[in-house]
């Protein structure tokens, strides 16, 4: 059982129209509180000669007009103990399973264990035997290619 209404039409559209205006208030008073009525300007941001961003512009004063070649590092940051790609290694195998054609050989000198595929080897190997091989960059890290039985 519902209660009976007493509210007749007009008293309806007038609350519905107070209800769109204070929705439209609501709206004028957040469009004026907001940050995004800034200026193109105030919006900007810069990049000092240090490369940190801030909100003032350059000083074209400050401005280096050449850069010499001398300036310019081109070496790597990580100068740790990985080598050359392709330089040749020495190691021993930690670990073969023929089962499933993989296993990792301990690189001697950097310690590292890298990751070695039956398809690399040049001669059967077995755990605890000493290779000789070459390391190539692969998606997922350092592979051992070229694998041979250390003479």
């Amino acid at each position: 059982m519902s209660k009976p209404q007493d509210f007749n039409k007009k008293e309806l559209e007038k609350r519905r129209m107070q209800k769109r205006k204070e929705k439209e208030e609501r709206k004028e008073q957040r469009k004026s509180e907001s940050k995004d009525g800034k200026s193109f300007e105030d919006m900007l941001a810069y990049v000092d000669e240090n490369g940190n961003i801030t909100s003032t512009p350059p000083d074209p004063t400050r401005k280096k007009a050449v850069i010499s070649e001398s300036e310019v590092n081109l070496e790597s940051r990580n100068k740790g103990g990985a080598a050359a790609p392709d330089e040749r290694r020495t190691g021993r195998v930690t670990f073969f399973n023929e089962k499933k054609g993989f296993g990792f050989i301990r690189d001697d000198a950097s310690k590292d264990s890298v990751f070695v595929h039956i398809n690399a080897l040049e001669a059967n190997v077995a755990e605890n035997t000493a290779v000789t091989f070459e390391v190539e960059r692969t998606v997922k890290g350092l592979s051992a290619v070229r694998v041979r039985l250390k003479t």
